[in-house]
C-alpha cells in the first residue's frame, strides 16, 4: 500500500490483529502524529495495541528510526572516540556524576543528555543545578567544544532531538503504556542514537527501585535496547545492575553530588566506587581504550577532569552546596543487623522530602533528601541513627516516614547481593 493511502485507523487495526507493521506503516504513523495529523486518541490506540501485542527487534528499530527522523541529529565527532551511557533509574543513582569524568579522564570522550527526576528516580540534572552557578542548557557547539576541551559534558537535550518520542512519551505515561518494552527501548535509543556517540552502554536496574522489578523483565529489556543498537550499528552493551538497596548512601542532590566527589577524589561508598568502575570499563572497551578506570578513579585523577567540566558549564566546583534547614534522624528500634532498606521506600521518602517531583513542572529542594546512615548487613544497637532526613520543609517529614514504614528490620544479615547481575551483549 502507497503511504498516500496509509491511514491511522489501517495501521491500529494491523497492530490490534497482531501483525507486524511494516516499515511505510511506522514511518506514516510517526510523521503524521509529529505533525498533528494522527489524533492523541489514534496514537493512544495504537500504543495500547503495541502494549499487548509487542514488537519484534526490526518493528522497534524501524520504530526508533522514525522518532530519529521527526528531529534532528548531533554530530559530536570530535578527535577521540565517544562513548555514552544510560540507566533506566533508581534511587541514588549519581552514577554518571563519576562516570563521566573518569571514562573522559581515561581518553574517550562521554556526551552525556539527561534529563530531570519524576517520582521516586532522581535527574541528573536536577544533581548538577545544586551546584552554584552551573547550567544544563547548552548549544550544540558549546556542547561539541567541551567534549574537545574537556572530554566530558553532562546537559540537557537540544529541543530538537526526538520529538515524536517527547510527544508519545507524555501520551504514553496517561494511557497506562508506559511498561510496553518495545515502546520503552524505542525511546531511550531514539534519543541516544540521535545523540550520536560511537558507542553505547546501558544499566538496565531491576529490584524494588527500579522500573524493572524482576531479572527476566529487566533482560528482555536489555536485549531490545541491544538488539535496536546493533540493527543501527551500534555498539552496545547492557549491564543488569541491582537497584533493591539504594546505591551508595545519599539519595537527593546536592548530597548525591557532594557524595560523587567523594569518589573522584578516591573515596566514597563501595558499591558506588565498583558501579562506576564495571561500566567505565565497559564503556572504555567499546571505545577500544585499554586503561584501567579502577587506577585513575583510586588515585583522584577523574576530579580534575570533574572540576573542568563543572567550571565549562559555569558552575563552581569548589562552592558549598546547599544544606538543609531541618533534619529529621530515624533511628534502630533494637540491636541487631540490619536486614534489608527498600530502595523504593527510600526514594519515595527522598520526593515527598523535596528532593523530587510529581510533575515536570515542579521545582525541588537541592538540600533534600535522605542519608543512609546504615545499610544492609550493618551492625547497629537501638538508639543508633539509620536514615537521616533532610528537608527545607519539615511539615514533609511526617509524609516521608509514612513511606519508610516496614522498609526495613533488623534481623538476620541478608544474602549476599550481586550488584552488576548480568551482562547482555
Amino acid at each position: 500500500m502507497s503511504r498516500e493511502r496509509l491511514s491511522a485507523v489501517d495501521v491500529i487495526r494491523a497492530k490490534r490483529d497482531g501483525h507486524r507493521l511494516t516499515d511505510d506503516q511506522i514511518d506514516w504513523v510517526v510523521d503524521a502524529y509529529t505533525r498533528g495529523v494522527v489524533a492523541d486518541e489514534q496514537m493512544s490506540a495504537l500504543a495500547m495495541a503495541i502494549f499487548l501485542n509487542g514488537m519484534d527487534t526490526a518493528e522497534a528499530a524501524r520504530l526508533t528510526q522514525a522518532m530519529i527522523d521527526s528531529g534532528e541529529r548531533l554530530d559530536l565527532r570530535v578527535d577521540r572516540p565517544t562513548v555514552d551511557k544510560h540507566s533506566t533509574g533508581g534511587v541514588g543513582d549519581k552514577i554518571t556524576l563519576p562516570l563521566a569524568p573518569l571514562v573522559a579522564a581515561c581518553g574517550a570522550a562521554v556526551p552525556q543528555l539527561s534529563g530531570r527526576g519524576l517520582g521516586h528516580t532522581g535527574g541528573t540534572l536536577d544533581k548538577l543545578e545544586s551546584i552554584p552557578g552551573w547550567r544544563a542548557q547548552l548549544s550544540t557547539d558549546e556542547i561539541t567544544r567541551q567534549l574537545t576541551e574537556v572530554g566530558a559534558v553532562v546537559c540537557a537535550a537540544t529541543d530538537g532531538l526526538a520529538p515524536a518520542d517527547k510527544k508519545l512519551y507524555a501520551l504514553r505515561d496517561v494511557t497506562s503504556t508506559v511498561e510496553s518494552i518495545p515502546l520503552i527501548a524505542s525511546s531511550i535509543m531514539s534519543k541516544k542514537i540521535a545523540e550520536g556517540a560511537d558507542a553505547l552502554v546501558l544499566d538496565v536496574k531491576v529490584g524494588s527501585g527500579a522500573f524493572m522489578k524482576n531479572v527476566d523483565d529487566a533482560r528482555a529489556l536489555a536485549e531490545a535496547l541491544v538488539g535496536i543498537g546493533k540493527q543501527h550499528g551500534r555498539k552496545v552493551t547492557a549491564l543488569l545492575t541491582d537497584m533493591s538497596v539504594p546505591l551508595g548512601r545519599a539519595v537527593g542532590n546536592a548530597v548525591e553530588v557532594e557524595e560523587s566527589v567523594e569518589v573522584l577524589k578516591g573515596g566514597g561508598p563501595q558499591d558506588v566506587i565498583d558501579l562506576t568502575v564495571a561500566l567505565a570499563r565497559e564503556m572504555l572497551t567499546l571505545a577500544g581504550i585499554g586503561t584501567d578506570p579502577a587506577e585513575v578513579l583510586a588515585n583522584g585523577g577523574a576530579y580534575e577532569t570533574w572540576a573542568r567540566m563543572i567550571s565549562a558549564q559555569r558552575g563552581d566546583p569548589e562552592a558549598a552546596l546547599p544544606k538543609a534547614k531541618h533534619v529529621h534522624t530515624v533511628t534502630a528500634p533494637e540491636t541487631g543487623v540490619l536486614a534489608n532498606l527498600n530502595a523504593y521506600a527510600v526514594g519515595v521518602a527522598a520526593w515527598r522530602l523535596g528532593a523530587g517531583r510529581a510533575r515536570k513542572e515542579d521545582a525541588v529542594q537541592h538540600a533534600a533528601g535522605v542519608m543512609c546512615l546504615a545499610k544492609p548487613g550493618d551492625q547497629v544497637a537501638q538508639g543508633d541513627p539509620l536514615l537521616e532526613l533532610r528537608t527545607d520543609t519539615p511539615d514533609a517529614v511526617s509524609a516521608a516516614l509514612e513511606a519508610l514504614e516496614g522498609a526495613y528490620s533488623i534481623g538476620n544479615a541478608p544474602a549476599e547481593r550481586k550488584l552488576v547481575i548480568d551482562t547482555v551483549r
